[in-house]
């Protein structure tokens, strides 16, 4: 294929990337909206609510590294059918919910609900390793449009329409995507074949040998644990956030859906354009490490802060430095692999991320319970201040 030619047609995928991670961040949304107003219905209190978190968080945790070696194995349509067929059945059992076990039962098709996952993938490789950082950032313009349209959508749907109504909705934007995909995006979307190149592993999905490998390529294993010890508070925050809303800023579900659009749009700014442009001119080890510090002292800001006005204040700083941290590990995570196993990178990286959730839920119901909204920030500012004079006084020796 010509070079302008494969070109044009790796940007007409990425567009159709685009779009699909848009459509599936707002079916996302409005579940997500549907949730804690659908739990609090049926009779769930905050700790029971965190352990239905808990149990989405462990699914998906064993679905991750299955996953990603899914999308090396059998390509990006594959993948991405399979997260949004995946996600359209969770979304459709959560409304046909009826009691708190079957709430808990519409969490099991989730374990392959890897969208953003997929799409990063398919991202990681049609893009440069010089632009993977912005090209990665720009996958979060896409989620942001999806959030702010999910949030607002669903908001006005649960309350005029009802929780089931807003959840069908979300399941058939999830069936819509997963025809795009089918009909738009190859089935091949790497420039090698995994089974070329590692012949010994192509036919198994699940390897421990394999994960062994990669956590075993220098530097891996380090920003992965970086991403666990530094990611735990603020999985903790936005575990509960929802019932923070509810309970400590008294938010009907309609302004919660509008304080979710504001915080989407942070995060398309912050990740569209302040992440690229800063990773053309900084470091991306440098912007890692300024970014745990800027994450610090959000921490601390949240423990001091007491109502809606301040709290969007400090989204704007807690965006663009989760954002940051984020993307910077992702890039660098995908870049120490080859590419014939970035989606396995990506499938631990994503395990990283179910870890924290699966845990968070449980650890956020008993802080706020015991000792108020203000634990949250006070955890955040401890760790991450911790975590900023390690990196720090290695790099310094």
């Amino acid at each position: 294929m010509a070079g302008p030619e494969k070109d044009s047609r790796s940007g007409f995928v990425i567009l159709v990337i685009h779009i699909n991670m848009a459509l599936y961040s707002t079916c996302f949304w409005i579940q997500s909206g549907v949730m804690p107003y659908l739990s609090k219905r049926l009779g769930m209190d905050t700790v029971m609510f965190g352990y239905l978190q808990t149990t989405f968080a462990i699914i998906q945790l064993l679905g991750g590294p299955l996953f990603g070696r899914f999308g090396d194995l059998f390509g990006g349509r594959a993948a991405l059918s399979l997260a949004y067929l995946s996600s359209a059945f969770t979304f459709l059992l959560m409304g046909l919910s009826t009691t708190v076990p079957l709430l808990f039962l519409s969490r099991l098709p989730s374990v392959f609900m890897h969208g953003m996952q997929a799409a990063q993938m398919v991202v990681t490789d049609l893009s440069s390793e010089s632009d993977r950082a912005g090209a990665l950032g720009k996958l979060g313009v896409s989620y942001g449009v999806g959030m702010i349209v999910g949030s607002t959508t669903g908001g006005l749907l649960i309350s005029r329409l009802g929780e089931p109504f807003a959840a069908y909705v979300a399941a058939a934007g999830c069936v819509l995507n997963s025809i795009v995909v089918m009909k738009y995006i190859p089935a091949q979307t790497k420039q090698t074949r995994t089974k070329e190149n590692n012949p010994e592993t192509a036919s198994s999905i699940f390897s421990v040998k394999e994960i062994l490998r990669l956590l075993s390529i220098p530097g891996a294993a380090g920003i992965l644990a970086i991403k666990t010890i530094t990611g735990l508070p603020m999985g903790v925050f936005q575990s509960m956030f929802s019932v923070v809303a509810m309970d400590h800023f008294k938010l009907e579900a309609e302004h919660n859906g509008y304080l979710m659009a504001y915080i989407g749009v942070l995060q398309m700014v912050m990740q569209g354009l302040v992440v690229g442009w800063l990773t053309q001119r900084i470091a991306e080890k440098s912007l890692l490490l300024w970014s745990i510090l800027l994450i610090c002292l959000v921490g601390l800001a949240t423990a001091l802060m007491t109502n809606v006005v301040q709290f969007c204040l400090t989204c704007i700083p807690m965006s663009l430095g989760i954002s940051i941290f984020y993307l910077t590990t992702n890039s660098i995570l995908t870049k120490i692999v080859p590419p014939t196993d970035t989606g396995a990178m990506l499938g631990l990286n994503m395990c990283v991320h179910s870890l924290i959730r699966s845990v968070s839920p449980t650890i956020g119901g008993f802080l706020f319970e015991s000792y108020g909204f203000s634990s949250f920030g006070y955890m955040q500012f401890l760790i991450n201040l911790l975590v900023f004079l390690y990196i720090l006084g290695n790099s310094a020796s």
